[in-house]
């Protein structure tokens, strides 16, 4: 007889695997812009982010989240976080990595590309600490705004050293920054700020609260605040030049329903020091760039836990036996895993194109002017479609990878659950749906950004009838923009798809591109997945997946 104890039909653990070299998708998605598959950097990343060292941090992390320290021992403020040791270890390989704002010093030929999918890579490993990694990366182009500003802070912010030492920024290896925008009253209305930013000589001073602070550990923020020409921008330093630290008081952190190894804090100034950055009254322009490039880290964010929870799923029923033979075999769960696979390739696609059009936007002299500005137009139009649609796809797809694993993936060991909390934040930070949704409708009244879509889907006229129908949809519903607020979500939706499914066209297999569009746009799809029509190849679908 069996030996009743004896525990058997479980997965092995999945360590050992470079996330780089076993992502077909990520490669067939960078290819078009640049050959990375040598790309020793993203080699090490994925390496690293696949070990068994890198899950044996994650889950850590998440369970011990960060504490508060107000006072110290004798009453003195000191408004800290202290985190786990797991924690310091993610920010420290991040941070070497470059991933949080090397492209911007760096002279790699495709910086932001490359970045992206080491961001993409790492991010599967706990998604937590990408916060402070996602808000250094985007300050920088927001500090462009002021030469003088940008030259004492971006070689800091581009060091790759981790350094948590409070000190001013000059006196250590690495500094981090972050943003203070929302206050009391929650939401993406920005303008409504009541914290007021009074001059005093070359420096103003910030009285008021902001609900929601990024990352509240970190050396800058960009904070908005009203002056007395508007609402504008203002970098605050935890620690002035002097040694003394600036008034920054944290009055909670935010008990959070996922994101959990990461603080997140509200705060209050009272006389804290602040340098405008832009014009007073240009506030929501100045920092515009910063929003912008986190929402580009919001869809690769999420196109990450789209991919380690279909890698998960795959893993899982691969090696788990049930009803006479192998999960992975059974034709049900094939067409479950061969769905997931092209949500995850399509959400991985769509990313890589974003980052490479920030590389051609940035792009200079006169021989790549004309197509910098082209791909400028094509990521304000891109980025609010991507964003709605990318991030609002991925809780769906976590809880149906979770599903994979039955009720081994409902336990926090697994690592699935710390992805299904995680999965709803990327929609709701920089934005949440209908936020970018009318975003979509603002970008085409420019017609430039409505042009910039069109040479996207010019690119594969006539090669699927499919896709070109729904481009004709898209026209049909553009007739009447001036009262499309109502179906915003449905157009942007479809425009997202569209985008998509031109990616997987031109660049993914033939298998993986048929799926797509036969179930997302010729609607020969049940709307959950698993829900492929039975004609596709699940099998190759699948392996391709998982390498």
């Amino acid at each position: 007889m069996a030996d009743p104890f004896a525990v058997t039909n479980q997965a092995p653990p999945l360590r050992g695997v470079n996330f780089f070299t076993r992502d077909a998708g990520l490669g067939d998605a960078l290819r078009p812009y640049a050959d990375l598959s040598g790309d020793p950097a993203l080699h090490r990343i994925g390496e690293l982010a696949g070990s068994e060292e890198a899950r044996a941090h994650a889950l850590p992390a998440n369970q011990n989240p960060p504490v508060l320290r107000t006072h110290d021992r004798y009453g003195n403020r000191v408004d800290e976080v202290e985190f786990h040791p797991s924690w310091h270890w993610l920010m420290e390989q991040a941070v070497g990595f470059g991933l949080q704002a090397a492209p911007w010093t760096s002279d790699h030929p495709t910086p932001h590309l490359t970045r992206a999918a080491g961001f993409y890579l790492w991010s599967q490993v706990e998604p937590g600490h990408g916060c402070p990694i996602s808000m250094t990366y985007a300050a920088v182009p927001a500090l462009r705004a002021d030469e003088r500003l940008a030259k004492e802070w971006v070689p800091a912010l581009a060091a790759t050293e981790y350094d948590v030492r409070r000190l001013p920024a000059g006196e250590k290896r690495g500094v981090l920054a972050g943003m203070g925008m929302t206050e009391k009253q929650g939401g993406s209305d920005v303008r409504a700020n009541l914290t007021t930013a009074t001059p005093v000589g070359d420096v103003y001073r910030l009285n008021g609260h902001k609900w929601f602070c990024s990352a509240p550990q970190v050396d800058v923020f960009l904070v908005l605040a009203q002056a007395p020409d508007g609402l504008s921008c203002f970098v605050v330093p935890r620690v002035l030049a002097d040694g003394n630290r600036n008034q920054f008081a944290l009055q909670r952190l935010k008990d959070k329903l996922g994101n959990r190894s990461n603080a997140s804090s509200e705060v209050e100034f009272h006389g804290t020091i602040g340098y405008r950055l832009g014009d007073e009254g240009a506030g929501v322009r100045t920092i515009i760039e910063m929003v912008a490039a986190t929402r580009l880290d919001c869809v690769l964010g999420s196109a990450a836990l789209q991919r380690r929870a279909l890698v998960e799923a795959i893993w899982h029923t691969k090696h788990r036996s049930a009803f006479g033979g192998l999960l992975a075999d059974k034709p049900a769960m094939q067409n479950v895993l061969a769905d997931l696979a092209i949500e995850s390739e399509a959400a991985t696609a769509l990313a890589m194109r974003l980052a490479a059009a920030v590389d051609a936007s940035h792009a200079g002299g006169p021989g790549v002017e004309r197509g910098a500005l082209q791909e400028a137009a094509f990521r304000r139009i891109a980025l609010p479609l991507a964003k709605f649609w990318v991030c609002k796809r991925t809780p769906f797809m976590v809880a149906e990878a979770l599903e994979c694993l039955g009720g081994n993936g409902y336990v926090e060991e697994s690592g699935l659950p710390l992805l299904y909390r995680e999965s709803p934040l990327n929609s709701i930070w920089e934005g949440s749906g209908n936020v970018n949704a009318l975003d979509v409708l603002r970008a085409l009244r420019r017609p430039e950004a409505l042009d910039a879509w069109l040479t996207e889907m010019a690119a594969v006229q006539g090669a699927d009838q499919r896709l070109d129908a729904a481009v004709n949809d898209v026209l049909q519903a553009l007739a009447d923009i001036e009262n499309a607020e109502a179906g915003a979500r449905r157009l942007a939706a479809l425009m997202a798809l569209c985008l998509q499914a031109s990616l997987l066209v031109r660049y993914s297999t033939p298998a993986v591109a048929d799926a797509f569009v036969a179930s997302r746009l010729a609607k020969d799809w049940g709307g959950v997945f698993g829900t492929l029509p039975r004609t596709m190849s699940f099998e190759q679908i699948v392996e391709r997946a998982i390498g």
